[in-house]
Formats: C-alpha cells, structure tokens, sequence
C-alpha cells in the first residue's frame, strides 16, 4: 500500500505538480533531444586529454554517434579515471569558466573534484525544484536543510533546488538534533532534507521528546545519499506522521537530481532530457532487462565543465517496465537504489548487501533502525556478526525473551540473505548515530 493512501498522512490534498516541462516530454521528441546532447557531449569532451585517449583506443568519434543506440560504441568512465585526472584535468572549459567546485570526501585517499560553471549550477538548481516540486514542494513552504553543507553536493544542490522554486531555506546542516527538532517544533518548516539514517535519528529525538506525529508541524522529507529500504521509509513515515520521498544523484554527474520520486512514490524519475542512465549487467556489461537488477552507468548530456560519458555508478537498481505515472511525467522510472556493487560482501560463496540485512531487521518488531555488520575469519570461513540495537520496551534481561527475538531476527535474516549470521542484542542509543551517510559494515579481513 502506497502511504500516499492513508488517511491518517497530514495535508496530502495537493495535487501533483510539474517542474519543467521536460518531465512530460513525447517519447520521440525526448529522444531526439538526447542524440543531439549527446552530440554535444561528446563533442564537448573530445577537447579533454583523458576523453581523446579513450575515444581513440575506442575507435570513435562525434561522427560515429548517429543513434542512441551508438551509445554503447563509446567507452566507460570510472573513479580510478577521474583519480588519475586529478585534480582537474578532465574539465572542458577554462579555469576562468569555473564558478564553483565540490568534491568526495577523499576518505581512501585524495578527493575527486567536480567543477561548474554557472550555466551548470543553474541546471543543477532546475533538476533539484524538478523531484522537490514532485514531493510537495510549494513556494510558500520553508525548508529544513539538515544535510552537510561543503564539499559534499547534497546541501548546496537541494538549497539552490528549494530557493529557485521560491521558498524559503533554513541552512540547519546535520548534528546537534535536539536543536533540529526544537527548529522544527518552532520555525514550523513543512519540509526536511537529510540521509535517510539521520532522519531516523530525528525520528528517535522526536518520539524521545514526546512529541506525538499531529503536532509535529511537518509534511514531507526528502532524503538520499545512501542506500535505504521501503522499511526504513514505514518507520520514519509512521514516527513524523509525514511522507518521505526519495531521489539519487552522484557528484560525477552535477550531484542530486538526477532522478526523484513524485507523490505516487512508485519509482524515482530519470531527467532524461540531460541523463541518458543505462542498467548494464556489472559482469558482462550488457544491457538487462526492465525490472531485471544492473549497475547504473550515467551520461551527463549538457553539464558544461565536464559531462561525463558513461560513468561506472557502481550503484545497483533496476529500470521499471512500465508506461507514463499518474502524475502526468513521462520519463522512464527507477528503482531506488538496492545497494553498490563495491559494497557488497560474499559471505561463504553468497553475495549479501547491508540494505538486506536492514529489511530482514526491521521486519522483526522491537529493532530500532540502526546496526552494524562486521565479517571476519576467525578460522577457514568467512563469519557475520550482526551488531542490532533492540527498542527498550522490548530488551529484557530475562534469557528466554531474549532467545526469542533473536531467533526472529535470525530466520529473518536467513530468508532474506540465505545466510545465518550471528547476532549481538544491544540496549538501545547504543551504536554510534550517523550525521551524514552511515558507516554499516566492518571488514576485519581487510584490517587483519
């Protein structure tokens, strides 16, 4: 059941809305304006050292690209390219162009670097008011920003997104959460914008505060960044009484709004008049099937500094086989995202991913949305331990209730992983909280 449905949802009266009309565009008409960006985009690139090498290892060039289809003549982009490009070696305009530059963290070594010109953070902005529009965003409205602001995108891109559909701002950035719910509770913001795990811990200050989901003043989230589960959506819709919209985007490709969902909440809107995204088996490199589970490889179409050409996400979705939404947009839909093939871990010859582990845990009732996956070796085969926190109502020091919920937990996580893990119940507020993406696995073996 869609939550959009439930009548105990505050204000969800509005009707659907569109941005730009780009999101309605006739297929034919749309695709006609992807060859002729994508023209441009590769034509645009030609003039970068790193692109001239790979177009001609490739054997190709702008003349070759006749139809969409010959997409797939030019070569991948990945990480290890823009690492080897640093720090700005793979932008197509003039140092004197640059209007501003985001990178990564540059936690596993020197950052990658993103640069814009102004031309590209005003399509930035457009793309962000496009899914914010589609969530519920009016101009009237004011807007919680609790994400990090920085080098990371995720805080400027949603502020020029919200500022440019007209309403107003409150820059709050992550951490200190009492301070985020009195903000809530006092300036009365209809929105918020954060990681899905730290919405959760608002969630958690919320419910601590006693504040019950009717006189919470909110509306609607917007969250990303990270990999999250309809579960988790349940759980923080039922805590704030308020719809939680999802959406994607990477640096590499100008940051969030590349795709977002709208009010149906059925999938996330691809922006294909300036992303052509395909699902691409990660083995084979091989186009699957709509519905069928690949590794989203991006072309940034109109990005001036720097669009890129089929960049290697590593990000795991899959693309909806299904026609126009109710909404009115046309564009193609995704899935959000299932987890990143450079997250996933094979425990004794299975492949697991930590937002599996998250739906088999909050499936069992009296989990709080929070744990940690460690994997070591203690002898010849792989073990996991699962680090889970359990909500106070329900931990007890009586053994047998105890033996209870983990054995819930247990087969929870056996049917939906194949794999037995062991377990470790903690109290609840005991696992570390996360201000921006969480930290959900530890690999000893990469320590040892």
């Amino acid at each position: 059941m869609h939550y959009a449905l439930i009548p105990t949802m505050k204000d969800l009266s509005f009707p659907p809305r569109i941005w730009n009309p780009a999101e309605c565009m006739d297929r034919e008409a749309l695709n006609a304006l992807q060859l002729y960006r994508l023209k441009e985009a590769v034509a645009r690139m030609s003039i970068v050292p790193m692109y001239q090498k790979k177009f001609k290892e490739a054997g190709v060039s702008v003349e070759d690209i006749k139809t969409l289809d010959d997409i797939r003549r030019l070569p991948f982009t990945t990480k290890q390219d823009l690492r080897e490009g640093y720090p700005l070696d793979y932008i197509a305009v003039h140092r004197s162009e640059i209007a501003r530059i985001h990178g990564s963290s540059g936690t596993t070594g020197k950052p990658t670097f993103m640069a814009y010109t102004q031309e590209d953070l005003r399509t930035w902005a457009d793309l962000c008011s496009r899914f914010l529009v589609a969530g519920g965003l009016q101009p009237h409205h004011l807007v919680q920003i609790s994400f990090g602001y920085g080098m990371f995108t995720g805080g400027f891109g949603l502020h020029y997104g919200v500022e440019n559909v007209g309403a107003a701002v409150i820059p709050l950035a992550a951490g200190n959460t009492p301070r985020q719910v009195m903000s809530l509770m006092d300036l009365k913001p209809e929105t918020l914008i954060c990681t899905p795990s730290y919405a959760t811990v608002i969630a958690e200050e919320v419910q601590r505060q006693g504040i019950t989901p009717d006189e919470l003043p909110l509306k609607y989230a917007h969250v990303g960044s990270e990999p999250w589960t309809e579960d988790m959506r349940h759980r923080i819709q039922d805590a704030m009484g308020i719809m939680v919209f999802d959406n994607w985007g990477l640096s590499e490709a100008f940051g969030p709004g590349v795709s977002g969902e709208c009010v149906y909440q059925h999938g996330m809107h691809i922006q294909e008049d300036r992303f052509i995204v395909e699902c691409l088996d990660p083995d084979t490199l091989e186009p699957v099937k709509p519905g069928e589970l690949g590794e989203l490889v991006i072309t940034s179409l109109s990005r001036k500094a720097m669009s890129i050409i089929r960049y290697r996400t590593r990000d795991l979705a899959y693309i909806l086989d299904e026609g126009p939404c109710k909404c009115g947009r046309t564009t193609k839909r995704m899935s959000r995202i299932k987890g990143r093939s450079d997250d996933m871990f094979i425990i004794r010859g299975v492949n697991v991913f930590p937002t599996q582990i998250e739906e088999a845990l909050l499936r069992v009732k009296g989990t709080a949305p929070h744990y940690v996956i460690e994997i070591d070796r203690p002898g010849a085969m792989d073990e996991m331990t699962v680090n889970v926190e359990i909500l106070p109502e329900y931990f007890s020091d009586k053994m047998s209730d105890m033996k209870e919920i983990s054995q819930k937990i247990g087969d929870a996580i056996k049917s939906v992983t194949g794999v037995r893990a062991k377990l470790n119940l903690v109290q609840y507020a005991t696992l570390e909280r996360f201000l921006g993406k969480a930290k959900r696995v530890i690999d000893k073996r990469k320590l040892g």
